[in-house]
C-alpha cells in the first residue's frame, strides 16, 4: 500500500502550479459595496465578497485579505485614505468598487472623478497589482426614484462609467460590466434596502471579480461558490424596519442634495413640453481631461 502524505507545503506548491499568477494579497477598496453591507453574518458582521473571492484565490491561510473600505467612501476617500495602505501592502490583486456616493452629492465633479480614479488606479498598477474596477447598472431599476431624481442619477452613472472606461482603457486594467452581468436586475441580487446587494448579489460579484482577476492573469484555483450559507436570513420585518428608519430618510436626504438639479430638470422638461432633447437636458460639466502618463 502506497501513502501520500499531504502537507501544507504540498498544497502549496499545488497552489503555485496553478496557471498564473498565485495571489498572496487581495487587497478591497471602495464603500459600503465593499464592506459587505447586505450579506449580514452571525455577530452583527457584514461578509461581503471579499471573503468569498478571497477563498476562490487558495487554500485557507494562503491568500491574506485586506478590506480597506468603509460606509459612505467616495473616490477621493479612496485615492486619500485607502490607496496608501493599500500600496504599503504590496498587493497582486485588488478589487475596487466606488464612484455611487459621489453620483449622489450635489458637488459630482467628473473632472476630480476622472483624476481621482486615474490617480488610483495608475499607482496600484505600477506597484504591480492587477487592478479591477466596476462599472455600474442603473439603480433606478432596482430602487425606485422620482423621475426627475431617476434621470439625475442615470446622467451621473453614465459619466461615472465614461470615466471609468477612460481610465480602465488607458491603463490596461480590468472591469467588471455590473449592468451586463447576467442576474444583475433580479430581486434576489438585492438586499432589503435595494441599494446593496444581498448574500446571493455579494455571491455574484465575488465571481465576476474572479473571472476578471483571471482575465488580468491571475491564479484562480476554485470556482466561487454561488450557494448562500453562513448568513443571517432576511426576513420581512427587517425590510419593513429598513424603509422606516432607513429607506425614507435616505431618500430624504438625497432628493435634497440633488433638488437643484433635479429642479433645473423638470423646469426644461416644462419649457420643452417633455424630455429635453438629447445632450440639453444637463448643465454643461467641465470636459474630463485626458491626461497620459
Amino acid at each position: 500500500m502506497i501513502v501520500v502524505r499531504v502537507t501544507a507545503q504540498t498544497i502549496a506548491l499545488a497552489a503555485d502550479s496553478q496557471p498564473g499568477r498565485v495571489v498572496r494579497t487581495l487587497v478591497a477598496l471602495g464603500d459600503s459595496t465593499t464592506v459587505g453591507i447586505g450579506d449580514p453574518v452571525a455577530g452583527g458582521r457584514w461578509r461581503g465578497f471579499g471573503p468569498i473571492l478571497q477563498q476562490a484565490l487558495g487554500e485557507r491561510g494562503q491568500v491574506r485579505l485586506a478590506n480597506l473600505s468603509y460606509t459612505g467612501a467616495r473616490m477621493a476617500d479612496v485615492r486619500r485614505k485607502q490607496l496608501s495602505q493599500a500600496l504599503r501592502l504590496r498587493p497582486q490583486a485588488v478589487v475596487l468598487v466606488v464612484g455611487m456616493n459621489d453620483t449622489l452629492r450635489s458637488d459630482f465633479d467628473p473632472v476630480q472623478l476622472h483624476d481621482d480614479l486615474d490617480a488610483i488606479v495608475g499607482e496600484l498598477m505600477a506597484a504591480g497589482a492587477v487592478v479591477v474596477t466596476a462599472r455600474y447598472h442603473d439603480h433606478a431599476k432596482v430602487f425606485q426614484l422620482p423621475g426627475a431624481l431617476r434621470r439625475v442619477l442615470r446622467s451621473r452613472i453614465d459619466e461615472l462609467n465614461r470615466i471609468t472606461d477612460t481610465v480602465t482603457a488607458r491603463h490596461g486594467s480590468q472591469v467588471l460590466d455590473l449592468d451586463a452581468m447576467p442576474g444583475a436586475y433580479e430581486r434576489t441580487a438585492w438586499s432589503a434596502d435595494r441599494l446593496h446587494p444581498s448574500e446571493y448579489g455579494h455571491r455574484m460579484l465575488a465571481q465576476g471579480f474572479a473571472e476578471k482577476l483571471r482575465a488580468g492573469g491571475c491564479a484562480v484555483p476554485h470556482e466561487v461558490v454561488m450557494e448562500c450559507s453562513g448568513g443571517v436570513p432576511i426576513k420581512p420585518i427587517h425590510i419593513v424596519l429598513w424603509m422606516i428608519f432607513k429607506g425614507i430618510p435616505w431618500l430624504f436626504r438625497r432628493g435634497s442634495d440633488l433638488l437643484p438639479y433635479a429642479a433645473r430638470i423638470i423646469v426644461r422638461d416644462w419649457i420643452y413640453g417633455g424630455p429635453a432633447p438629447v445632450g440639453s437636458h444637463r448643465p454643461k460639466l467641465r470636459v474630463v481631461r485626458d491626461r497620459r502618463r
